[in-house]
């Protein structure tokens, strides 16, 4: 295991045990069973708070003390969470001041999770009196193998209007910009009357009669990030006080884009992971094979942990879909396939009151003569005997350039077209590659990109000088570049680039002078028979060969694709949006320029390809199967909805 968790080798497998949930005599059962499926890790206590304290300075942990016994005694490590997610209701009452405030002014009320404000000092010494309670009564203790920071930061509440959220607010725009006509230049002030004399002036984005100015929203949403990553060093600073040696972690969430996982990624010793299928996603495998391979990236190309999915139907969505049988085994090793060293599920047992209820979990409420039992078991049993999987790594020859800033940049509503959504397109992206089965990582702009053949920007619109440049050295060092419309258009104050639209023209050799979004559903015609949809661009190629061009509409005859030889690399710019199978082509031409070469050379579709290798050169191959017929690659058969794992 690449990551050093003590007590364990091997995968890491098991989930989240609320034992605070059931009478006691529940429990020797539960760690019988666990035995029985080869769970070896247990995340403990992460919703316990108001278990562990029962009232202010009031600590009781003899139930966690005979939970903790139960898994040493039974040969289970424990992920102990500091229960900091959620407040208890005394706390909640004691301290109203705490609960957070949305950009309306109104607050939200305890009663369910995460009811807090980040920058609340009531909260953050609450939590750290309760962490160093936890620290020095279980370090050392036997079944002790990690601990679990909060939970899904960014999850409910990532954002906080209130008084104390403004005046943090302020303090940071201070340490940012240092005098408050720094803050005026790169916010823009001088539009709609917004200058400021002093920063005790400044307040929170809250809600206005009309949009907000951009780089506040921007700077807010920055801030925000910032102040949840400083309610986890406050708690990961007294674990590595008084609990040193043990690796600290706290769970990323699938769909945060909410918080900064680059900023955040070198605070955690174990970078994890969440994941949850989108059951109404017409290929909601697209977005698992997404997000697992964005959380090796944060993990540095290294092993990473899976730390929650679900064995079946999940309580949060719309129509929550059970999976059918043989999906969890397929789910599960699609993340070990990307790199996951650990594979976790919330959770061991599944609930029988609260919202959560009808979340499925490893033990279901018809027990254990049950499908997912039968699953959980066999995969437990497989992820034993694929231990040698463990500590290899996942090589990509490609990177996806992403970035939080320019996410939360280009959400701001006032953008020429609502349908220029930056993470589906970059999902689309990946989504390509993947039905080529082409591995690639995530990047951010700043990054040392060397090691890729080809770096994609499908939607970087915001990007600074310093990182822009590094992107160029990149080209002109070797590398293959392809960027997408819209792309660069931005500094990191978000304030546009004039005199031709990008901040890769020179490199590019294409000047962009007006946008054209489209209607919607609107297409408009290419030279190469393709349709251009979505977003289309007057540009003018400078200096550079044009591919493809508009073939109608009121850009006939303008490039839609160009490239450009700069130094030692190449330079592609596309100026419009594909469909799906007009990306992949596209990308599968431009990687192949670039001496990337597929695992398959002609996957069948809906085949998914992943290698992992270790450094001795020995090298696992995963193939999935997502269609209904079973299909046949390199003379080896695949079930429909199964996955084949080929050994060294």
């Amino acid at each position: 295991m690449a990551f050093d968790i003590p007590l364990l080798s091997g995968f890491a497998f098991g989930g989240d045990y609320s034992a605070e949930q059931w009478p006691e005599e529940v429990w020797t059962e539960d760690l019988r069973l666990m035995k029985q499926a080869g769970v070896n890790l247990a995340t403990v206590g992460v919703f316990s708070w108001a278990m562990l304290e029962t009232a202010p300075g009031r600590y009781e942990f003899g139930w966690l003390d005979r939970v903790m016994d139960l898994l040493a005694a039974h040969g289970v490590a424990a992920d102990l969470a500091t229960a900091t997610a959620t407040p208890p209701p005394w706390f909640s009452h004691k301290h109203p001041e705490s609960l957070p405030v949305g950009p309306d002014g109104q607050r939200l009320w305890y009663g369910s999770r995460q009811s807090y404000c980040p920058s609340s000092p009531a909260y953050r010494d609450a939590t750290v009196a309760l962490v160093e309670q936890l620290a020095n009564r279980y370090t050392g203790h036997p079944a002790l193998a990690m601990w679990h920071i909060n939970n899904e930061y960014g999850c409910h509440i990532a954002r906080c209007w209130c008084d104390t959220s403004a005046a943090a607010f302020r303090r940071w725009l201070q340490d940012r910009y240092e005098t408050v006509d720094a803050l005026n230049a790169a916010w823009g002030t001088a539009f709609w009357s917004q200058r400021y004399t002093s920063f005790d002036e400044i307040i929170p984005p809250r809600q206005t009669p009309s949009f907000t100015n951009p780089t506040q929203q921007l700077d807010f949403y920055r801030f925000s990030s910032d102040e949840l990553l400083a309610c986890y060093r406050a708690e990961r600073d007294v674990l590595r006080r008084l609990s040193p040696g043990l690796p600290i972690t706290t769970n990323f969430l699938n769909d945060g884009w909410k918080v900064d996982f680059w900023a955040w990624a070198s605070e955690v010793d174990v970078v994890a992971m969440d994941h949850y299928l989108f059951a109404d996603r017409a290929d909601p495998y697209a977005n698992l094979a997404f997000i697992a391979d964005l959380a090796r990236s944060l993990a540095g190309r290294r092993p990473w942990m899976l730390m929650e999915h679900a064995t079946s139907a999940v309580n949060w969505q719309p129509r929550n879909l059970a999976k059918p049988p043989g999906r969890l085994r397929r789910d599960s090793l699609g993340h070990v396939a990307r790199g996951a060293d650990a594979v976790l599920y919330f959770q061991w047992r599944a609930s029988r009151a609260g919202a959560e209820k009808w979340h499925s979990g490893m033990v279901p409420h018809a027990g254990t003569d049950t499908k997912v039992w039968r699953e959980v078991v066999g995969l437990g049993a497989e992820l034993g005997a694929l231990g040698g999987v463990t500590g290899s790594e996942v090589v990509a020859d490609v990177a996806i350039l992403l970035d939080w800033s320019s996410l939360w940049a280009q959400s701001h509503p006032s953008q020429p077209s609502v349908d220029m959504d930056p993470v589906a397109f970059t999902e689309q992206w990946h989504a390509a590659l993947r039905a080529a089965t082409i591995t690639c990582d995530f990047a951010p702009a700043g990054a040392d990109l060397s090691r890729y053949k080809l770096v994609l920007a499908p939607a970087l619109h915001l990007v600074s000088d310093a990182d822009a440049l590094k992107v160029a050295s990149y080209v002109d060092n070797g590398g293959t570049l392809l960027v997408g419309p819209y792309s660069g258009v931005v500094d990191e104050n978000d304030h546009i680039r004039l005199g031709g639209y990008g901040a890769w023209r020179d490199l590019t050799g294409v000047h962009v002078e007006e946008f054209f979004p489209l209607e919607s559903g609107g297409q408009v015609a290419l030279s190469n028979g393709a349709s251009g949809r979505v977003w289309t661009e007057l540009a003018t190629a400078v200096d550079a060969e044009v591919l493809v061009s508009y073939s109608d509409g009121p850009l006939a005859g303008t490039p839609a694709l160009t490239r450009r030889s700069h130094g030692a690399g190449t330079a592609y710019y596309l100026t419009t949006h594909l469909d799906d199978a007009e990306v992949r082509a596209l990308l599968v031409r431009v990687a192949g320029a670039a001496g990337v070469a597929p695992i398959l050379a002609d996957p069948p579709p809906g085949v998914e390809a992943v290698q992992r290798r270790h450094p001795d050169g020995r090298t696992y191959t995963f193939l999935t199967n997502d269609s209904d017929a079973e299909v046949r690659v390199a003379d080896t058969p695949i079930p429909p909805h199964t996955m084949t794992i080929l050994g060294p």
